[in-house]
């Protein structure tokens, strides 16, 4: 079974980004992938410490995240742009995952993963400068992220009230990632064809 896990990089409950986040895990789980869709707000974190790390070793919800991460073979992300990169909460939680634990290798979390970036935001960019520097860094970590991603600009306008999306297009392209995603796990497992 592919597996995925998914999630957004707000804690916020009603983040932009968790609602697209929905659609690219609708089109992943339509192509067959086993999804695991997690709240960060669920797994809170100290701000990652080193002195912290050696007096106290690593968080447990950290070794969630970590078992969570190293179960999975592929990442889907929804990131929210603050102040021109990523937010605090994402990149704290990458931190802690990226730390090795007892016996590990460095990086075993992340290693080899396949991951797939998207955005929304109420800017007219969508949120592609905080993916840049996410794509970035994953890749710094060893993670492979397609080439492809999606940015919903204006997106405290792209939603109908019933939290449907207004623009049909962008909602087949979020759902695209999804399945692209789930693909290209595949392929890198051996797999050639959905």
């Amino acid at each position: 079974m592919n597996r995925i896990i998914a999630f957004a990089g707000s804690t916020r409950t009603n983040s932009y980004n968790k609602k697209i986040l929905k659609m690219a895990v609708f089109g992943a789980r339509d192509a067959g992938a086993e999804v695991t869709v997690i709240d960060l707000q669920d797994y809170s974190l100290p701000l990652y410490d080193g002195d912290l790390e050696e007096k106290f070793g690593i968080p447990e919800n950290a070794k969630k995240l970590k078992e969570l991460f190293n179960s999975h073979h592929g990442l889907l992300m929804a990131l929210p742009e603050y102040n021109s990169s990523i937010s605090g909460v994402f990149k704290n939680t990458i931190d802690w995952v990226s730390r090795s634990d007892h016996n590990e290798m460095p990086l075993e979390s992340l290693k080899g993963k396949i991951a797939a970036l998207l955005s929304a935001s109420p800017g007219s960019l969508g949120g592609i400068r905080g993916l840049e520097h996410a794509r970035a860094m994953l890749q710094n970590l060893n993670v492979l992220v397609l080439p492809d991603q999606v940015c919903v600009s204006r997106a405290h306008e792209a939603f109908l009230e019933d939290g449907n999306f207004k623009d049909d297009q962008i909602k087949k392209s979020i759902e695209k990632l999804g399945v692209n995603l789930v693909a290209l796990t595949l392929r890198a497992r051996g797999y050639h064809s959905l």
